[in-house]
């Protein structure tokens, strides 16, 4: 009889645990920086607005659920997500080993190499010996972040901002030699307007897993896995229906999935 009892309890346990597990997601609410152009910046309305703002609209749209946008610091993200201030991060949060440690991610929704800018005319290149005593600006708390100073931590100097676009106004400036970041960001959110036009690209596109991850995915809670199957669906969804190439060609005129 006490087996009996107990195997009852158990079974009565793993159903509620499946109850719990297969929440029915009714609203989505999902982080956005809003300070990473051409992927998310607000408006003069305060609206946000970009590739991630349109993506994750699409997403919740083929997911069929309320979509709410919380704009959220980029260094604050992942604290917010445990904490339940929102449910996912659709970001320009590249999938790495090391933030694999904290939340779950979904299959990638776009993959671009990172790399270094410079000043035109410049003699500055991207070896240890000419990047000695060189200032090098970054966003804080990024995989750009990480790969400076595992690589270069020891040789140069690294002023971290909170948004690329202050990193991009010191550079405008001259206090900082170089700027490290994603391509696509680089390009449309700096090299690509007027006050980008005396700067242009050094060195290699930078792509090792190891810094740079398997893409740029969506973030969720590593108990929400459920939702995280959902937007794996609903990647699948608006790739193949042609919402993502609608979407891409609003910003890019190339293949920014990746291979």
């Amino acid at each position: 009889m006490k087996k009996l009892a107990a195997a009852l309890f158990m079974l009565g346990l793993a159903l509620l645990t499946g109850q719990i597990q297969a929440k029915e997601w009714k609203e989505v609410r999902i982080a956005i920086e809003g300070a990473y152009p051409p992927f998310s910046t607000v408006d003069q309305a305060g609206n946000l607005q970009g590739f991630d703002v349109d993506i994750a609209r699409a997403l919740c749209e083929a997911m069929k659920v309320q979509c709410k946008l919380v704009k959220s610091d980029w260094d604050g993200m992942i604290p917010g997500l445990l904490a339940r201030k929102f449910d996912a991060i659709v970001s320009s949060m590249s999938a790495t080993e090391e933030r694999k440690q904290a939340v779950d991610f979904s299959k990638k929704y776009y993959q671009v190499p990172a790399r270094f800018v410079r000043k035109k005319g410049s003699t500055i290149e991207i070896t240890p010996e000419r990047l000695k005593g060189k200032t090098i600006g970054v966003q804080r708390a990024t995989i750009h972040d990480k790969y400076l100073s595992d690589n270069y931590g020891d040789i140069v100097k690294i002023n971290r901002y909170d948004t690329q676009d202050a990193a991009n106004q010191d550079m405008l400036a001259g206090r900082v030699d170089l700027l490290l970041a994603d391509y696509t960001a680089l390009l449309d959110g700096f090299l690509n307007t007027p006050a980008g036009k005396d700067f242009e690209l050094v060195g290699p596109p930078l792509t090792d897993p190891k810094w740079f991850g398997e893409g740029v995915a969506v973030a969720v809670r590593k108990q929400d896995k459920d939702l995280r199957e959902l937007f794996n669906k609903a990647i699948d969804t608006i790739r193949a229906d042609g919402t993502y190439k609608k979407i891409q060609d609003k910003y890019f005129d190339f293949d920014i999935y990746g291979q």
